[in-house]
């Protein structure tokens, strides 16, 4: 749900100069202007669930929808189209969206469309229009530039429909609406699709193969976010660090190393970082990048999903556990104050008791900063359920992930504690929840530190931290 904003309307970005210029013209300019500010526009109300890429999604959507006299509102019964950006990688995301569906049915307004984006849309398309009916439009990942003609469509009764993956779309030329955003940090898509095919996953089949995004481009993004004021960029994509794009001009070939120091060279005060990482794609070239440049941040997800080697192998993650272990040793090596994160799966596929404890002792072994940890959920479709029964009793899997949260949590504690007495430089986002006598800001390492207010820091500024006390989730401080 989102603010938009209306000074992006009908635009798309310059590559040489990397700011937004209208193709449209100054006479039609205004009147798409004049549009925004008009009561009778048409509204769109959008909610997004999943990863950072189906948000940064969303803005792509609300800028194509802003260039069709579209404004966004967060009221969805007031909204003439609602759409929900869904996400299929566990079946629980699957029935909430299911929910919420059923909700805006009861309550949007008379006439409203309803589509359904991104992953859900391509996996479930046929059993939204036919079997459900909840939906006006299915429209995947690769196909937003098509809504103008799908919505019309549908407002003449027809069911829209466009799943098609494509194997060149990056929406490279559509500068994304900045939507529900602070101000100071924001996204930046280098790339979609993924080409690794882990047995759990079900994006190559919802987001295609992989391809990546003009170079330039990236960088006149990035550019761009700094004249509007932004601190900080996350580069996203399904798997960054297999980013590789050649020019077609010259043939020069640019690596995601490389792309991490041109977008680090926009600004020194342009914070950068990244997600999500797949560890076979890691290099050193990476590791020295972070190193070497003080705005790319020491953080690194680095997702492990299991700590046992036979598990590992069902999942085709295409390394084992001595393997990873090997690559936080080095992250560590080149980057003493890294901090990493990972992501893990409990109760995979024929997973006994003792391959449980190997992914418990990994989680003792990276000392890892924060873990995004789920039971295993089978996914239509994907390899695993073609080829692996789906045996761990749901008490099981539970339990084992309830293990594997608290082992984390001591070792966050542990991690945290030994930040104490160091100075961190903060970037500031804004009011403490708990206190408006208090600000939070993240430092590079993504670790919230909560400070009192100082007389002129405010939010957007970069601010030095002492640590006096530490949890496991937050870092408190004072500020220098």
């Amino acid at each position: 749900m989102y603010n938009d904003n209306p000074t992006l309307e009908g635009v798309k970005l310059d590559l040489d100069t990397g700011r937004h210029n209208t193709p449209l013209g100054e006479e039609r300019q205004g009147e798409i202007l004049e549009m925004v500010n008009s009561d009778a526009q048409k509204k769109f109300y959008i909610e997004s669930y999943g990863c950072a890429m189906n948000f940064s999604d969303s803005e792509i959507v609300a800028s194509i929808l802003s260039s069709e006299g579209y404004s966004s509102t967060k009221v969805m019964e007031e909204s003439d189209l609602i759409l929900v950006n869904t996400c299929s990688i566990r079946e629980k995301a699957e029935y909430n969206v299911r929910q919420r569906l059923r909700i805006f049915e009861k309550n949007k307004k008379k006439g409203a469309l309803v589509g359904v984006l991104g992953c859900m849309a391509e996996r479930l398309k046929k059993k939204f229009l036919e079997e459900e009916r909840l939906v006006d439009m299915v429209v995947g990942p690769d196909a937003y530039r098509d809504l103008p003609n799908l919505i019309s469509g549908a407002e003449e009764g027809e069911k829209g429909v466009n799943v098609f993956l494509s194997k060149e779309e990056t929406y490279a030329d559509i500068a994304p609406m900045r939507l529900d955003t602070n101000g100071i940090s924001g996204f930046i898509s280098i790339m979609r699709g993924c080409d690794n095919m882990c047995s759990f996953c079900v994006v190559p089949f919802t987001r295609g193969r992989e391809r990546s995004r003009n170079a330039f481009t990236v960088v006149a993004e990035a550019r761009d976010m700094v004249d509007q004021g932004y601190k900080e960029v996350t580069l996203l994509g399904q798997n960054v660090d297999s980013y590789k794009w050649e020019n077609p001009e010259n043939g020069e070939k640019v690596s995601f190393a490389q792309l991490l120091v041109m977008v680090a060279e926009v600004s020194p005060l342009l914070r950068v970082r990244f997600s999500t990482s797949h560890p076979k794609d890691i290099t050193d070239d990476v590791l020295y990048a972070i190193r070497d440049h003080h705005n790319i941040c020491n953080y690194i997800h680095l997702p492990v999903q299991s700590g046992n080697s036979r598990i590992l192998d069902l999942m085709n993650r295409t390394y084992d556990r001595e393997w990873y272990m090997g690559k936080v040793d080095r992250i560590y090596e080149v980057i003493p104050d890294c901090a990493i994160s990972t992501d893990i799966i409990t109760g995979f596929c024929t997973e006994t008791e003792e391959e449980h404890k190997d992914t418990l002792s990994i989680v003792e072994y990276s000392n890892y900063s924060m873990i995004y940890s789920f039971f295993y959920s089978e996914r239509p479709g994907t390899l695993a359920a073609k080829k692996y029964e789906d045996d761990i009793l749901l008490e099981i899997k539970k339990k084992r992930l309830s293990e594997v949260i608290e082992v984390y949590s001591k070792v966050a504690f542990e991690v945290n504690q030994k930040d104490i007495g160091q100075t961190f430089e903060v970037l500031v986002e804004g009011i403490s929840k708990k206190s408006d006598q208090e600000l939070k800001g993240r430092n590079s390492q993504n670790k919230m530190i909560i400070f009192p207010k100082k007389g002129g820091v405010a939010a957007g500024d970069y601010v030095n931290v002492k640590v006096t006390e530490a949890s496991r989730a937050t870092l408190r401080g004072i500020c220098l």
